[in-house]
């Protein structure tokens, strides 16, 4: 009977060696994420879409009645646009954003002079975010 009451007592503290390891490496988690949408203006075109990226990784490419909507890890990131097709000269154009943990970002893309840009930044409010939703 003594040697299965050491295994057992053995495998219990195992269990909670693993259960406190578990526990510390959620309490250390990453900060949560931001959100991001990008929009685009009504008078952007019917036959133009524009290519997202972010931080050089292509994520989105929006047409009309599209928006992109998604989350971004905590942090400084590079926002980069440009129009499709991509006929004749269409130099991409970017836009630096710091994102905060758990809050929304909102940018419209425009169009002017053959190029697109991301206009404005706002950090919505919940009621402000709750009116986007589609």
């Amino acid at each position: 009977m003594k040697p299965r009451h050491s295994f057992v007592s053995k495998v219990l503290l195992i269990l909670a060696f693993l259960c406190a390891i578990s526990i510390s490496t959620v309490a250390q988690g990453s900060p949560p994420p931001g959100r991001l949408i990008v929009k685009r203006v009504p008078n952007f075109g019917w036959n133009l879409a524009f290519h997202l990226q972010i931080d050089g990784r292509s994520v989105a490419t929006i047409v009309q009645g599209r928006r992109y909507d998604g989350w971004v890890p905590a942090g400084r990131h590079v926002l980069t646009v440009y129009k499709v097709p991509y006929v004749g000269y269409a130099e991409p154009t970017s836009r630096t954003v710091n994102v905060q943990p758990g809050c929304t970002y909102v940018f419209t893309a425009t169009w002017d002079s053959n190029l697109v840009f991301l206009r404005g930044s706002e950090v919505l409010s919940p009621g402000e975010l709750w009116q986007l939703r589609p």
